[in-house]
């Protein structure tokens, strides 16, 4: 397919085919490559068509760490050209899914909550304690949390999504997979593009970049993007736009040559995201939604109409900068790459999380990622049989976290309808003897400080042995030690939830005898008496026992209803005498792989490797210590577990014996232990005139997932025991004619939870993982119609993505099991006109025909029985101009 000037193609094909090759390329393919470069040359129509780019060596990929072409890699990846990022306007990396289908990326509530999914394996949103499984690297540089690597993509050369685990070739976190983005080194030539769009929603979209020469071994590069468009949601009652662009981004490289063996490239940029994001709609509104309306809020069950109500608009501001350094040098024989990379994370977040124009709760994040990395790698490039690779990596990061909730001036009656009684409130505050209006009044309902401190090192290395022609063997490994060490430390001010329910009744029923329970000496007297133990049982049972019909008051204890509405009870801190605040990892991980030469046009390789992610850490007010170090009390069924944190009732424990506090407390997880993958992949790759054909069969096994779930107030932090999942992909391209492309592209998933048994649904185990589709396919048709020798162009691009009908989840803590489904169809379209003076003028469109699914739903917050979701974005479409020189 035809895209630029003869002089500009020619120098793509440069930049990918030989400058991009930082520890040196084997001479054989050096020669091929600059055949390509020769037919190039020699080429009448002075542009690059599909045939030329799908033959030879100008699709160059380093997914293992050494430079390949495509079909030679042995590892199931799908690359995305510049090329098709253009064509399908795929500005960020959630547009990427609908051109690799065994990716998936979900944005949620605000702008920086993203997870990335491969093979269906994924997380990490939504809690910077936990790095995401699929592994995202730019420019060969870690980033470690999603939020990071969400601004738009300026100047990319390509983006390889590597799927299954990856640890034995990158030094962090890569058990499900890799999404490997590489931009454009400075050229010696000058040239460069600027571009310009405008489409619906008042969607403006300006990017350019420019290269050249500074002196004979000395090159530049600078690119930036601005991207602002209005929200296509509406806050009805404010008459504000959500779901709005406001990003722009810059960068600055230089290219230092100062010998032909050695190589430097320094790049720094600096991305800003200033957005309100994003809509959530309700799509079950539960028997709390007239309480809603009652204390003046609202709600919308329209779910597709993008009009929501909200008591304020959303704030997200995400900044994201830094600098790496980047310096190869070729010592005949032997390569030495060096990564040298310092990032800082920005990301404050406030929003009414309540989802309602009601004012009951809202949330602000204030979060802040320092980034240290250093990669080293050598690789030989013998004649012999035997070459390697030995890497090293090491990472140090530090992160912290300021969170509040603060409740709004509708909590109060909001929760009192909810009860029953509007009354309820101001009648436990006189029992109690708390100040009148302190139950849920307005201000601050929690306030949290976090921080985690994570240092990791890991060794990596391959042995390639070629003992004939075409047939490798290949082993890997990666040894990683990682330690996290970790401080958490909040206070809930809600008066209620800091009352244990079960401990007043007791406290009240034994001051009938003249005890006062809460002085110790008075109760050790009072169980020293013959009927003490007795009486204090008779109590206790009562305590724990919920009113009903078969034991009405005096035989219950009517203060457990409002259990329900202890939210955020008190928080442990952490470190503290029985919990360190350490984790401490260390895993070997290794591959094995054979490869086969079949013919020329066909190649065969079979692998089996293993993957690991290391601990992560529950950053938030939902970190609860472990069962064991804790044990609340028994409890009868339909008793809130929060009553289990009574002092008087409670086992013996390490927590409780060190005299720690533990009114209201219950568990949960610190951390989720690691992560353990191991995948058998069977593949085929064959490339011919015209026609391209690559297939992996795999069975994967993901050991102690880390599942981090909603719960309608709060996250549960929890290792599945063992989920798989065995498939294949499929990726083909069809050039039937000069100019003609058609490319096919389908994911297969079976997935199962082998072993889930507490999971925050129940049991899962033996059930298939909601939200994984059995199919994701993508497909397109690309037509470039050449207008005689004028060196014009028409190029027209048709794509179609669809993922199979499944359920969204396995049931939702608070509203239950549900058939909530999600069906995708995707239709993206382009037309441009390029020509040969390097104009181009053009129109896009994305979900053409306006398909509406559901991208995912949880339990409406502290609103039992409402669900809540995220609408997918609807047709977005617009005009552009550009011109590359």
């Amino acid at each position: 397919m035809k895209f630029a000037t003869k002089s500009i193609r020619a120098t793509l094909l440069t930049g990918a085919a030989a400058f991009a090759l930082p520890t040196g390329l084997a001479a054989q393919e050096m020669d091929e490559a600059q055949d390509v470069q020769e037919e190039v040359d020699s080429d009448d129509d002075g542009y690059v068509d599909a045939a030329d780019a799908d033959t030879g060596n100008v699709i160059i990929v380093t997914a293992t760490k050494r430079e390949q072409t495509l079909q030679e890699t042995p590892i199931s990846v799908s690359v995305t050209t510049a090329e098709t990022l253009e064509q399908a306007n795929i500005r960020d990396v959630l547009d990427l899914q609908t051109v690799a289908p065994s990716l998936r990326v979900s944005q949620l509530q605000n702008s920086s909550s993203s997870t990335f999914i491969i093979r269906g394996f994924g997380n990490g949103d939504n809690n910077f304690g936990i790095e995401p499984s699929v592994g995202v690297f730019i420019d060969g540089v870690f980033r470690s949390r999603s939020a990071s690597s969400l601004n738009d993509l300026a100047n990319v050369q390509r983006i390889e999504v590597l799927n299954g685990p990856q640890s034995t070739l990158f030094g962090k976190n890569a058990s499900a997979g890799v999404i490997s983005v590489i931009t454009r080194p400075p050229q010696f030539e000058f040239g460069g593009s600027i571009e310009a769009s405008y489409g619906n929603y008042n969607n403006i979209q300006v990017k350019g970049d420019i290269t050249g020469p500074i002196s004979d071994n000395v090159a530049f590069s600078l690119d930036g993007s601005y991207n602002k468009r209005d929200g296509y949601g509406t806050i009805v009652n404010l008459d504000e736009d959500v779901n709005e662009r406001n990003r722009w981004t810059a960068r600055g490289q230089l290219l230092f040559e100062p010998t032909p063996d050695l190589s430097i490239r320094a790049m720094a940029d600096y991305s800003n995201i200033d957005e309100s994001c994003c809509v959530v709609s309700t799509l079950v509104a539960g028997p709390t939604a007239p309480a809603v309306f009652a204390v003046g809020g609202a709600l919308n069950t329209d779910f597709f109409s993008y009009d929501i109500f909200l008591n304020q608009v959303p704030i997200n501001e995400v900044k994201n900068y830094g600098g790496s350094i980047q310096a190869d040098w070729n010592a005949g024989p032997i390569g030495v790459t060096s990564i040298t990379a310092y990032r800082e994370l920005r990301n404050f977040v406030d929003q009414d999380v309540d989802f309602t124009s009601a004012d009951i709760v809202s949330e602000t994040r204030d979060q802040r990622v320092d980034t240290f990395t250093q990669e080293l790698r050598i690789a030989s490039d013998f004649d012999g049989p035997f070459n390697f690779l030995l890497g090293g990596f090491y990472f140090d990061e530090t992160v912290e976290q300021d969170s509040l909730l603060t409740t709004g001036t509708a909590a109060r009656p909001f929760f009192a309808l909810l009860t029953g009684d509007p009354t309820i409130f101001s009648t436990l505050e006189a029992g109690f003897g708390l100040p009148d209006g302190s139950i849920f009044s307005a201000g601050l309902l929690t306030s949290e400080d976090y921080s985690m401190d994570n240092t990791s090192w890991s060794i990596f290395g391959t042995v390639d042995f070629e003992p004939i022609d075409g047939l490798v063997f290949t082993g890997g490994f990666n040894y990683t030690d990682d330690k996290k060490d970790f401080a958490l430390s909040g206070q809930a001010f809600d008066e209620l939830a800091n009352i244990n329910l079960a401990d007043a009744f007791i406290v009240g029923a034994l001051a009938g005898f003249g005890v006062d329970a809460t002085d110790p000496a008075q109760l050790g007297a009072f169980l020293a008496t013959p009927a003490g133990p007795t009486v204090f049982s008779q109590v206790s049972t009562l305590a724990v026992t919920p009113c009903s019909a078969s034991a009405p008051p005096p035989n219950c204890n009517e203060l457990l209803g409002l259990a329900a509405f202890q939210f955020q009870p008190p928080f442990l801190n952490t470190p503290n005498a029985v919990e360190d605040g350490r984790t401490r990892d260390d895993d070997f991980s290794y591959t094995l792989r054979v490869a086969y030469d079949v013919s020329p046009n066909l190649n065969a390789y079979f692998s089996y490797a293993t993957g690991f992610k290391a601990s992560s850490v529950n950053l938030s007010r939902d970190s609860r210590p472990s069962f064991g170090d804790y044990i609340p009390a028994s409890l009868p069924a339909g008793v809130a577990s929060v009553v289990g944190g009574s002092v008087f009732l409670s086992p013996s424990s390490p927590v409780r014996d060190a005299g720690l506090p533990i009114t209201n407390l219950t568990t949960g997880s610190r951390f989720a232990g690691p992560e353990e993958a191991e995948v058998y992949e069977l593949g085929l790759k064959g490339q011919w005139d015209g026609l391209s054909v690559n297939l992996a069969l795999f069975d994967q096994t993901l050991k102690g997932f880390q599942s981090f779930l909603f719960t309608g107030t709060g996250f549960q932090l929890a290792n599945a025991g063992e989920q798989t999942v065995k498939g294949f992909e499929l990726s083909s391209t069809i050039t039937p004619t000069r100019g003609l492309d058609f490319t096919f592209a389908a994911t297969y998933l079976d997935p199962l939870y082998e072993s889930f048994e507490e999971s925050p649904v129940g049991d899962l185990s033996g059930e298939r993982p909601g939200g994984i589709p059995a199919w994701n396919i993508a497909t397109s048709a690309t037509y470039a119609h050449e207008f005689g020798d004028s060196g014009n162009v028409l190029v027209t691009r048709l794509d179609y993505s669809h993922e199979s009908s499944t359920r969204i989840n396995n049931g939702l803590p608070t509203f239950g099991p549900n058939s909530f489904k999600r069906e995708v169809n995707l239709v993206n379209g382009s037309i441009t006109l390029k020509m040969e003076n390097g104009l181009e003028v053009g129109a896009w469109a994305r979900n053409l025909l306006n398909d509406e699914y559901i991208l995912t739903v949880f339990d409406g917050v502290a609103q039992a029985g409402t669900v809540s979701g995220y609408p997918s974005a609807p047709r977005t479409y617009g005009g552009v101009v550009r011109f590359k020189f």
